[in-house]
C-alpha cells in the first residue's frame, strides 16, 4: 500500500524527496532515510522473497511522522529508494563481500558488526528470512546505486546543513527512524531512543532536552541504548563546528496498528510530539551560543 506525500515536494530525484524552502528558515534539518518504498522491477526480479519480506527492512511508514514538520516549513529529506535497494545509514565501503561479484582486488571494503550481521550497504539477509537475494550483485551495480542514490542524499544533507549553519551559526540534523517495541525486565521499556553516538555527534544539551520533551509527553526515553546511531550521525555530526546530529528511534506500536504495518489512531499524537520536539530543539540555543554549549 502506498501513502501519498502530504504536499508536493520542493525537489524530487531518484534518491529523495526534499520538502521546505530552498534556504532553511530554521537551524533544524530533518532526515528520514529508511522510509523509502520504491522497489524497482529489476530489484524484485533478484529477490528470493516477496515484497512483504523486503519491507521488513523498512522503518515502516516513518515518513508519516514528519508530515507536521513539513507543513511547518522545516527542510525535510525523505528517501525514495527502499532500504533493500541501498541503506543510506551505512558508509559507501560497508559492503558485504558476499553481496558482490567482480569487486576490484584493491577495493577498500570495511567490515562492521552490521555488515557481519547481513545489514551492510546492500542488505544481504534477515535472521527471520535468511538470504534475501538469488545471487550477488555485479560490482558496477553497487557503484551505480551509490552514485545515483547514496551520494546525492548525503551531499544534499551536507549542503542544506551548511546553509543552515551559515544563516544561524549552528545546524541540527534530526534523523528519524522507527524501531520494534522493546522489552525491559526492570521498569517500563523506552518508547523513544535518542542517539548521539555517546556524545560524539551532538551536544548533550540537545540530547538531554529531547529526552525531557519525550518524558513530558508521557513517553519513556533512553539515550544511546540500544541505538546510538550510525553512519548518518558520524558523517554529519560535528559538535565542535556547531553542527549537531541526533537520531530518534520511535516505537512503531505508537503509531501503527497491531500488525505494525498500517497507521493507527496514535499517529496524530506522535506527529504532534514530533513537531513539539523539533520546535523546541530548533529554539534551544540562540545564534552564537553553540560555541559555549558544545561538549
Amino acid at each position: 500500500m502506498e501513502f501519498p506525500a502530504p504536499v508536493a515536494p520542493a525537489h524530487a530525484c531518484p534518491a529523495y524527496y526534499r520538502y521546505g524552502p530552498a534556504v532553511p528558515e530554521s537551524p533544524l534539518i530533518v532526515s528520514v532515510p529508511h522510509a523509502g518504498r520504491h522497489y524497482p522491477a529489476a530489484v524484485m526480479e533478484q529477490a528470493r522473497t516477496g515484497r512483504d519480506g523486503l519491507e521488513r527492512l523498512e522503518d515502516r511508514l516513518a515518513d508519516l511522522l514528519v508530515h507536521r514538520l513539513i507543513s511547518a516549513g522545516y527542510c525535510v529529506f525523505i528517501a525514495r529508494q527502499a532500504r533493500a535497494v541501498i541503506d543510506l545509514n551505512r558508509s559507501e565501503n560497508e559492503v558485504d563481500p558476499a553481496m558482490v561479484r567482480d569487486a576490484p582486488l584493491r577495493s577498500a571494503l570495511v567490515s562492521s558488526a552490521k555488515v557481519r550481521g547481513g545489514l551492510g550497504l546492500i542488505p544481504r539477509r534477515l535472521s527471520a528470512l535468511g538470504d534475501l537475494w538469488k545471487a550477488p550483485l555485479p560490482w558496477m551495480e553497487v557503484q551505480r546505486r551509490i552514485t545515483e542514490y547514496h551520494r546525492p542524499y548525503h551531499e544534499a544533507l551536507d549542503a542544506t546543513l551548511s546553509m543552515a549553519h551559515d544563516r544561524f551559526g549552528h545546524a541540527i540534523l534530526l534523523d528519524i527512524h522507527s524501531m520494534p517495541p522493546l522489552s525491559r525486565r526492570d521498569g517500563l521499556p523506552p518508547r523513544i531512543v535518542i542517539g548521539d553516538r555517546f556524545g560524539r555527534s551532538a551536544s548533550g544539551r540537545l540530547s538531554g532536552l529531547a529526552a525531557e520533551i519525550a518524558l513530558s509527553h508521557g513517553l519513556e526515553a533512553a539515550q544511546n541504548h540500544p541505538y546510538p546511531g550510525n553512519y548518518l550521525l558520524d558523517r554529519h555530526g560535528a559538535p565542535l563546528r556547531n553542527v549537531h546530529a541526533i537520531q530518534l528511534e520511535i516505537d512503531r506500536s505508537l503509531y501503527l496498528d497491531a500488525s505494525l504495518r498500517h497507521p493507527a489512531h496514535g499517529l496524530a499524537r506522535i506527529q504532534r510530539i514530533m513537531l513539539d520536539l523539533a520546535d523546541r530543539l530548533a529554539d534551544e540555543l540562540p545564534q552564537g551560543d553553540f560555541a559555549q554549549a558544545a561538549e
